[in-house]
């Protein structure tokens, strides 16, 4: 099966790494292409190309300011995958609430839940 171009949507985007930590740096405000080469020391060319994917998804966008161009993180392609990701949510708790209820067993002396048996050898208190 042929891999997916990573312009088609926010989910193979943000599947590189280095394009989540553009993203990331994004996020707490705008910068040039040169402030975030530096911050994530990288070439610039190379953070040219992740923006450019960036940008064809939505997930970035750019204005010019005087002679720079200052890009941004735009969320909204995001909620598709936080959409997904709140599936597997719910998953989740009832897995953490099953380790949370056998845990709680784990700390009741033997014989104290009515779904134990009491301890065969006697209260030795």
């Amino acid at each position: 099966m042929a891999r997916a171009a990573t312009t088609t949507d926010a989910f193979n985007a943000v599947a590189e790494p280095r394009r989540r930590e553009i993203l990331d740096a994004l996020a707490q405000q705008e910068r040039g292409v040169g402030e975030l080469a530096e911050l994530l020391r990288v070439a610039q060319p190379v953070v040219s190309k992740h923006l450019k994917v960036l940008r064809e998804v939505g997930l970035v966008e750019v204005r010019d300011d005087g002679r720079r161009r200052l890009y941004r993180t735009d969320a909204r392609p995001l909620q598709e995958i936080h959409a997904w990701v709140g599936r597997y949510e719910r998953l989740w708790e009832e897995r953490f609430e099953l380790i949370d209820e056998l845990l709680d067993t784990l700390d009741d002396p033997p014989g104290t839940r009515p779904d134990q048996p009491p301890d065969p050898r006697g209260d030795r208190s």
